[in-house]
């Protein structure tokens, strides 16, 4: 069974931290070691770090295991991001989940700006997420593109750290993958991450699904805290789940109309999302594709 092959070391003091960040990896301990390193040099409060270290073939366990101030799960088979994650809750000491991957490097006064918003929403129903720069153009009208590198070999990091204030980007509506930030009393009640959509694919926007169900509708990603993502170094060596179609069977709609017409994905935030009615021929197309599953 794979909880038999779970280990959990917690070192954390409660009173120094404000966020518990999640951080899976998964082999990856170059980039895991250069993601710790920009939270310690670039964070402007103390945070409990939590490390999923799956396999850890690569050395993590023991570079992991020698740093004092870090909290972590070991298991000997990967977990993926869905149950690994959820593995981790029982650690969390803080009020403030923050997963982020290991591929990430954060920016100065990333959390700082994250937390003024916090205090500045006045509630405790949200999702917000750091806005990510990234190296090559995805689609995804949520990034910023600029390429300071897509490797540890021509990370430019002197560059990105002197030009990434200058970058410009409004904060944008649909906060759904990370760097986000979630209340941990929310991340509760609606489950964490949902175990059907292991190892991970479409788990990120089932969480916002499960949140908007729970009655959130402040979905916002912040410009002004701000991540270098060098991209997916990770999840192109895991075979994948089909999400897409999970995602349609669990909600009778797919993900796109729901990132777009529900969290109005990459559009200008301008405050809590309003309630939504699909049109017609949206409706349609979701039928239609899920029929499509069916036969």
């Amino acid at each position: 069974m794979i909880h038999q092959s779970i280990q959990k070391i917690y070192r954390a003091k409660k009173e120094e931290l404000l966020f518990s960040l999640l951080i899976p990896s998964w082999n990856n301990l170059p980039y895991l070691k250069l993601c710790i390193d920009s939270i310690r040099k670039h964070s402007h409060f103390k945070h409990q770090i939590i490390v999923l270290i799956n396999e850890g073939k690569d050395g993590s366990l023991p570079w992991i295991a020698s740093q004092s101030d870090i909290d972590y799960v070991f298991a000997e088979e990967n977990l993926g991001i869905c149950y690994g994650l959820n593995v981790c809750r029982s650690l969390i000491e803080t009020d403030y989940v923050v997963y982020i991957n290991d591929d990430m490097y954060v920016l100065p006064d990333w959390d700082l700006t994250l937390w003024d918003e916090v205090q500045s929403i006045g509630h405790g129903n949200f999702m917000l997420s750091s806005t990510m720069i990234e190296p090559f153009e995805t689609g995804n009208p949520c990034v910023i593109v600029k390429n300071f590198g897509d490797s540890l070999e021509n990370f430019q990091e002197k560059e990105l750290l002197n030009e990434f204030r200058k970058l410009k980007k409004n904060d944008w509506s649909g906060s759904t993958w990370p760097p986000m930030i979630v209340p941990l009393n929310l991340w509760d009640m609606v489950g964490a991450m949902s175990p059907e959509f292991s190892p991970g694919m479409y788990s990120d926007p089932d969480l916002s699904m499960k949140l908007w169900n729970a009655g959130v509708r402040y979905f916002k990603g912040v410009s002004k805290s701000r991540v270098y993502h060098f991209g997916s170094k990770s999840t192109w060596r895991v075979r994948k789940n089909k999400g897409r179609q999970r995602f349609m069977q669990k909600y009778g709609m797919s993900a796109r109309s729901f990132l777009k017409y529900y969290l109005k994905r990459g559009e200008d935030f301008t405050g809590p999302l309003p309630e939504v009615k699909l049109p017609l021929t949206e409706k349609l197309k979701n039928k239609i594709k899920l029929l499509e599953q069916l036969f």
